[in-house]
């Protein structure tokens, strides 16, 4: 019914962290303040993977909703919100599968995270003599 709210939440605030950290990351380059160049993916590029993930699965919920009929273009928008029987059912459905969402896209992130660390921080020699 909504559902698609928490992961848009969730994605409103990665992007305001995700600016934030950008801007933090560019002042350190300008001041020289970043250590030396180290191989690494910024903080930023991460949160803007996270960031298109919620967004891109909130859009694609929204879409699925307004195909069945749950959200309309009048308001309250939602239809659950016309009964206070179904806006229960609709505030339970958030907290239970929609959180559910987006701690599984959060976690899937992680994962990324870990695994594009890992290949950074890998030594170069050791594949080059695989191709060769």
């Amino acid at each position: 019914m909504a559902c698609f709210l928490v992961s848009a939440a969730e994605a409103v605030v990665v992007t305001a962290v995700e600016k934030a950290e950008e801007k933090k990351e560019l002042q350190a380059i300008e001041t020289g303040v970043a250590k030396e160049i180290e191989v690494k993916v910024p903080l930023s590029r991460k949160l803007k993977w996270l960031t298109y993930m919620l967004w891109g699965g909130a859009v694609l919920l929204a879409f699925e909703h307004v195909w069945h009929g749950e959200v309309v273009p009048w308001f309250p928008f939602l239809t659950a919100m016309s009964d206070p029987a179904d806006a229960a059912e609709m505030f339970h459905e958030m907290a239970t599968v929609g959180v559910t969402m987006a701690a599984l896209i959060t976690v899937v992130w992680l994962g990324m995270c870990k695994a594009a660390d890992a290949i950074v921080k890998r030594p170069v020699g050791r594949n080059a003599a695989r191709f060769m």
